[in-house]
């Protein structure tokens, strides 16, 4: 059984290296013509290192070399973090969000569980719903004020107004002070 094998060895090996010197032609020629190097502008795949131009960079008159994916697909290009956007496709983190109070959106990047969480306001702001605020915690403090984005309280972190000794506020009974018994407004659905 191994004779066989044997006997056909020397004539595959004969065979190595004229493979190898046509296949060295071929790559000198592919290295002379794909010279640039990841960002640069570029016409054709075959002038990047890469083998990847695409369209679509900031500059949307120019081509630019791109990497390809870890598939050797050849993807579009995408915004990085910062730029403005109105859709998830155009970032490279495919997360396009309001990151501030600012009307537009921006890339911006996926949280560690590949979760793309839009910008909410910080405590004190004023707001109008639970969803607007960071602490997911939207109330009226004072019964003719605005309502306003405040941390949760208490020990099972519920969204409850501040306890306030002078008598504004008190969330065990659900009224205000000011109001003999009529209950607190908040936002949302009312119990």
């Amino acid at each position: 059984m191994a004779g066989p094998v044997w006997m056909l060895l020397p004539p595959l090996l004969l065979l190595l290296p004229l493979g190898s010197l046509a296949g060295h032609r071929s790559w000198q020629k592919q290295a002379y013509l794909s010279h640039k190097g990841i960002g640069e502008a570029c016409r054709s795949d075959e002038e990047c290192q890469s083998n990847c131009c695409t369209t679509g960079s900031l500059d949307p008159t120019g081509k630019r070399c791109n990497p390809r994916t870890v598939f050797l697909r050849c993807p579009p290009w995408r915004k990085p973090n910062g730029h403005s956007c109105f859709r998830n496709s155009e970032c490279q983190s495919r997360c396009c969000v309001h990151s501030n109070y600012r009307p537009q959106k921006c890339c911006v990047p996926q949280t560690i569980f590949l979760q793309c969480v839009p910008w909410r306001k910080p405590d004190g702001d004023f707001c109008s719903s639970h969803g607007e605020c960071q602490s997911q915690c939207c109330i009226q403090l004072r019964e003719d004020g605005p309502h306003r984005c405040i941390r949760r309280s208490g020990i099972l972190a519920q969204c409850l107004p501040l306890l306030s000794l002078g008598g504004r506020l008190s969330f065990l009974q659900g009224t205000t002070a000011k109001s003999h018994g009529a209950p607190a407004t908040r936002p949302g659905p009312q119990p």
